[in-house]
């Protein structure tokens, strides 16, 4: 074997790439279903011009900042090449732990990880803030949200189907151990 060569997966590995890929769906998925009832009571209530017109906005700013730009060409094939990483490499903390190990909240290079931990504290930051909002802005900024994380959701799903395909993935998995890999693992499967 050389030395770029991956170990061949075990069950424990095809299990924990999996579950790495479902536990970070469940999570947003989770979100969606809690967002979703505020947003659509926002939306089916009484709306003025100027709430429509932010409500417009602010919906194609999250389709193309959240969703294209953060879920689509970032997070999403990047869950999906951490995943195919652990796959060939799991360990007992990461196989317990996938979907944060997926969301490169540990066993990450140094930039990895700030850029993980510093998104995850802005967005928790974020939900608190938006939960401060009155009616109906909070719905109206949730619907935007909700856009935004389904564009997430499918694009992780589409990134996994191409990857299934044997289609390369944009990102490297940026683990610390990757340096002899050059693009991570974009054409190992």
């Amino acid at each position: 074997m050389s030395e770029t060569s991956p170990p061949q997966p075990g069950a424990i590995g095809n299990i924990a790439a999996v579950w790495g890929i479902v536990g970070v769906c469940m999570l947003l998925l989770s979100a969606l279903l809690r967002l979703a009832p505020v947003a659509w009571d926002a939306l089916t209530g009484p709306l003025t011009g100027g709430q429509w017109a932010f409500t417009v906005g602010f919906a194609v700013f999250m389709a193309y900042g959240e969703g294209y730009r953060g879920f689509q060409k970032a997070f999403s094939p990047r869950v999906i090449a951490r995943a195919r990483w652990l796959r060939h490499r799991p360990s007992p903390a990461r196989v317990l732990l996938a979907p944060m190990f997926c969301m490169g909240l540990f066993h990450a290079t140094a930039k990895r990880m700030k850029v993980s931990w510093s998104i995850t504290s802005m967005v928790v930051l974020l939900i608190v803030s938006v939960g401060q909002l009155p009616a109906p802005w909070r719905g109206l900024v949730d619907a935007g949200v909700v856009l935004g994380l389904t564009w997430g959701l499918l694009a992780i799903l589409g990134w996994g189907v191409w990857t299934l395909r044997g289609g390369p993935l944009p990102v490297p998995p940026d683990v610390p151990d990757n340096a002899s890999l050059k693009t991570g693992l974009a054409t190992v499967d």
